[in-house]
């Protein structure tokens, strides 16, 4: 049997639970992750214990919020036919990307009518932050889909439900419990516009260039030898091919991000993100780094160490010793009547990390455009599909 949520009472509660998730403060801080801090924000807990509540409240089982901010939750098969099935996790993740601020979230909603004369709800912020929709779309169509389950009594594989602190940060996955997993195949809902289906992802590295200069007064700096560790960060970053840049690549392109440069005249440290889909290109990335490197502490002296931090790899390899799993979405997107757009992420999820540690997961799409903008926004429509989309997933044999 397919499954379209077309239920208005569904549609609105949908609805209620972004509205509600978006205005929950989760915003994660990558400079603490980096150092260690897990999460790396205590605020991410608010939606955490929010979460877990309304698990409680629909019958979920085995209910907890670990205490790495990790919630987790079991709804055991319903249905003789499903009663040997295996479990699928579904994942979202809670927090906010820090690089625009998701605190006071106000959302504006606008009515939209579409080409065929049936209306659609858009959903953004007020310009004056971002909207959240990533990934708290992804929340709220899981959330749909377990109330539309349990309450409409639909018969279904057993669920596995993870909600995770800092996948923004790139540390989602530190400190899963995989002891509480049970599941073999997971699915992350994280994506885009709807259709859009994700088996592949970029490769990613973090790279961090430290340059150490020597400071003196500037009136005697040509006499006691001065070297500006800000020009030389500056140079740097102007040496990098401005075709390898986010800006300038799309689709299968790799790039180098530099992401933050501090410094001062004694001292500068850039951080940057390599990212390309096959591992080739990622040593191709490392080598011009190194190189400019040493270019720069010819010219300028002083000293320039390159160091690099391996993040996530591309899941394809692993999803393709798993078709199943995909062939198993592709069902349940063509029984919810949504045509697939099949394209790789120029990003990662937390299912990119699950992938490697043996649990092969794919990404489905939530309705969410323009992510980590103020422009950031959202259709109701949308998320419904993803909920449609969910609901016939477990559905399937």
């Amino acid at each position: 049997m397919n499954y379209i949520l077309n239920n208005n009472d569904y549609k609105n509660r949908l609805l209620d639970r972004f509205l509600r998730y978006v205005k929950v403060w989760t915003e994660s801080d990558s400079a603490a992750a980096d150092n260690g801090v897990f999460p790396s924000t205590q605020r991410q807990f608010d939606l955490a214990h929010i979460l877990q509540q309304e698990l409680i409240e629909l019958g979920l089982k085995e209910v907890q919020v670990t205490k790495d901010c990790y919630v987790y939750a079991y709804l055991p098969a319903k249905g003789e036919q499903y009663k040997d099935s295996k479990p699928v996790l579904l994942l979202a993740h809670m927090d906010t990307v820090d690089e625009v601020s998701g605190k006071d979230v106000n959302p504006v909603l606008e009515s939209k009518t579409l080409p065929d004369g049936s209306s659609d709800i858009i959903i953004h912020s007020d310009g004056s932050t971002l909207l959240g929709s990533d990934d708290k779309a992804g929340v709220s169509a899981i959330m749909c889909a377990l109330d539309y389950i349990c309450h409409m009594e639909i018969e279904h594989s057993p669920v596995e439900v993870l909600f995770s602190p800092d996948e923004e940060t790139g540390h989602g996955m530190d400190r899963v419990p995989l002891e509480l997993i049970k599941s073999k195949a997971a699915y992350t809902v994280d994506g885009g516009a709807e259709g859009e289906l994700e088996s592949e992802c970029f490769n990613a590295w973090a790279a961090t260039v430290e340059f150490t200069g020597k400071a003196c007064h500037t009136g005697d700096a040509k006499a006691n030898g001065m070297i500006n560790a800000n020009l030389m960060a500056s140079e740097f970053a102007s040496m990098l091919p401005s075709d390898k840049r986010p800006e300038t690549t799309e689709n299968y392109e790799d790039f180098i991000a530099l992401m933050e440069t501090k410094s001062s005249i004694e001292n500068a440290v850039s951080s940057l993100l390599l990212r390309a889909f096959n591992i080739e290109e990622i040593e191709q990335q490392k080598k011009l780094l190194e190189e400019t490197a040493q270019k720069i502490q010819k010219k300028y002296g002083g000293q320039v160490k390159v160091n690099f931090k391996q993040q996530y790899l591309n899941m394809k390899s692993e999803l393709d010793k798993h078709p199943e799993v995909v062939e198993r979405l592709k069902k349940a997107y063509e029984a919810s009547g949504v045509k697939i757009i099949q394209k790789p992420i120029r990003g990662g999820t937390d299912g990119s990390r699950l992938t490697e540690m043996g649990i092969p997961t794919p990404n489905i799409f939530t309705g969410g455009h323009e992510f980590h903008s103020r422009n950031e926004w959202v259709s109701l429509n949308s998320m419904c599909k993803c909920s449609d989309v969910l609901i016939n997933l477990l559905s399937i044999k």
